[in-house]
C-alpha cells in the first residue's frame, strides 16, 4: 500500500484545510516545491497535489507550481486534482508530466465527461469521491448530493477509470482517524483500486488500513498528520510498503 503525501496548494502556499473549509486553513510552507522534495527524499513514490484555489474557481490557479514540482522530481509519480473541468486542462497536465489526473465535482455532475476522458487517456484518469454518511459531496464539499458512493464508483469502474480516491469528509483534516470500514466496503464492492484519504492520524490508522489493503486499497493519502508530526512519514511508509 503506497503512502502518498498530500500537498494542498492555496495562494501559492502549502496548506491544510479542516473538512474542506477554505477559511479554516493552516499554512505549512511558502515553498511547495521544497515540501515535495522533502517527501521525495523520505522515499515517497507518489505525491498527491490539490489546487484548492482551482477547485473553487473551476479552473487551474496554481498550475505553475504544479509544473515546477513535476519538473523538479521527474522520477516521482504525481496525481493532481482541483479545478479540472475540461479536456484541455487534462491534456496540459499530462503533457507537463503529471501521471494521473483526478476528476471530482465534474465527475459527479457530468459523468459522460469521465467516460470520454477514460477512453481518450487510458490508465491516467482517477475519480475522487468525497463522501459523508455514504453520500457524495460536490463543489468543494459545500454540497451533499443524493448519489450513493458505491453506486457511483461502480459506474466509473464501468467507464474504465484507473482508480477511486475515497475521502470521508467528516474526518478530513480533523485528526480523528481514518474510516477503515467504509473504505474497505468500497474496495470490496469494485474491482479497480481504491486510495484511502481523510483522517489518517497515526500509525494505528496505517496498521488498520494495511490489514485490509488486500481488499483492493492500493494507497493512503496523508496530509495534516505528517505536517504536524503525529505520523512519521518514513516509519509509516516503511510499514505500509514493505517491498
Amino acid at each position: 500500500m503506497l503512502l502518498i503525501p498530500a500537498i494542498d496548494l492555496k495562494e501559492g502556499k502549502c496548506v491544510r484545510l479542516r473538512q474542506g473549509r477554505m477559511e479554516d486553513d493552516t499554512v505549512f510552507s511558502d515553498d511547495p516545491v521544497a515540501v515535495a522534495g522533502r517527501w521525495v527524499a523520505a522515499g515517497a513514490k507518489r505525491i498527491h497535489l490539490v489546487d484548492l484555489d482551482g477547485a473553487f474557481a473551476g479552473k487551474p490557479v496554481n498550475a505553475d507550481i504544479i509544473h515546477a514540482i513535476v519538473q523538479a522530481y521527474p522520477d516521482v509519480s504525481v496525481q493532481i486534482g482541483g479545478g479540472i473541468r475540461d479536456e484541455d486542462t487534462v491534456q496540459a497536465y499530462l503533457e507537463a508530466g503529471v501521471e494521473y489526473v483526478i476528476i471530482g465535482t465534474k465527475a459527479v455532475n457530468e459523468p459522460h465527461f469521465v467516460s470520454d476522458l477514460a477512453k481518450e487517456y487510458p490508465r491516467r484518469i482517477i475519480v475522487g469521491l468525497d463522501a459523508k454518511d455514504g453520500k457524495v459531496a460536490v463543489d468543494g464539499w459545500s454540497k451533499l448530493s443524493k448519489h450513493d458512493v458505491i453506486d457511483l464508483a461502480k459506474h466509473f469502474e464501468a467507464d474504465g477509470v484507473e482508480a477511486i480516491i475515497y475521502t470521508d469528509i467528516s474526518r478530513d483534516g480533523m485528526m480523528q482517524g481514518v474510516n477503515v470500514e467504509a473504505t474497505a466496503r468500497l474496495a470490496q464492492a469494485i474491482k479497480i483500486p481504491v486510495i484511502a484519504s481523510g483522517g489518517i492520524t497515526n500509525m494505528d490508522d496505517i496498521r488498520a488500513l494495511s490489514a485490509v489493503a488486500h481488499e483492493g486499497i492500493i494507497g493512503a493519502i496523508t496530509g495534516r498528520a505528517i505536517y504536524e508530526g503525529s505520523l512519521d512519514f518514513v516509519e509509516a511508509r516503511t510499514y505500509a510498503e514493505p517491498f
